[in-house]
């Protein structure tokens, strides 16, 4: 049988805090996305992950800034890349997520991060394949069951591989889950889950401002670790507009992304074996 084309175009998130990161600052380089992980920045290994999987291909790379760009140039040789178009980063992840959806002109979408140096091709494709899944019998996404689709990692599956490693964990009724980077928006109405994202970076000093958009009874069910992940995402999706659904990744290294030095010496270590 013939391979059927990739379905999903990619969007990879490259921007840098203004006046660097702690990390960036670390390596002395001037971009996150720039950290050395076995040989190579990270944001080749993205690029490559890309490019090996089946059902997403090239897009865009949103940042970094065009002086950061413009001042190194291995990452200006790495953005020739025929693939992906360089974009300007807009003023955060989400704001540049809907610059860079603007541009991109296609749905489905695939959003990653320009530091998720371990993730590989099987693991988008098991990604944008459980993405569709949740409505195979669309082809337009417009009519699909979700707008737009998380990936989380079971935090049993990451603590039992590194049990020394620190994460994020997301804490709900029916287990923790740790955060993939890993965005599927399936039809121009995920806009939404992304516009509600830039609101709450943009009320991310005042926490109750956030909560308050979800409901106090809400809150304080996931603060009491009462609701299950599903029932979370319910509330976002109803405060967000849009219907948000969730797929589990069982790839332990779907939930390191190299934003520490802690990470970079992680997936060292990972690639080494």
């Amino acid at each position: 049988m013939p391979e059927q084309p990739a379905q999903f175009r990619s969007i990879i998130l490259a921007g840098e805090r203004p006046g660097g990161s702690a990390l960036s600052h670390a390596f002395n380089i001037s971009a996150s996305v720039m950290v050395p992980v076995a040989g190579k920045p990270a944001l080749v290994h993205v690029i490559q992950a890309i490019k090996d999987s089946l059902k997403a291909n090239g897009g865009i790379i949103c940042g970094p800034a065009a002086n950061i760009v413009e001042s190194t140039p291995e990452l200006k040789s790495i953005l020739q890349n025929p693939d992906h178009e360089w974009l300007e980063p807009a003023t955060g992840p989400a704001a540049s997520a809907l610059s860079a959806l603007e541009n991109l002109k296609h749905y489905p979408a695939l959003l990653t991060a320009g530091d998720h140096a371990l993730l590989t091709g099987e693991i988008v494709d098991e990604f944008c394949r459980q993405a569709l899944s949740q409505d195979p019998a669309s082809s337009s996404y417009v009519g699909a069951k979700y707008d737009f689709v998380i990936g989380f990692v079971p935090y049993k599956l990451v603590h039992a591989t590194w049990p020394e490693s620190k994460r994020t964990v997301l804490k709900f009724s029916d287990g923790g889950y740790c955060g993939s980077n890993l965005f599927a928006v399936l039809n121009p109405k995920g806009l939404n889950a992304l516009d509600f994202w830039q609101q709450a970076e943009a009320d991310r000093k005042h926490p109750w401002r956030i909560a308050g958009r979800f409901g106090l009874v809400a809150l304080l069910r996931y603060l009491f670790r009462r609701m299950t992940l599903e029932e979370a995402l319910q509330s976002l999706s109803t405060a967000a507009g849009c219907r948000i659904g969730h797929v589990v990744l069982d790839f332990a290294r779907a939930a390191v992304d190299v934003d520490s030095v802690e990470d970079q010496q992680l997936a060292e270590r990972i690639l080494s074996i």
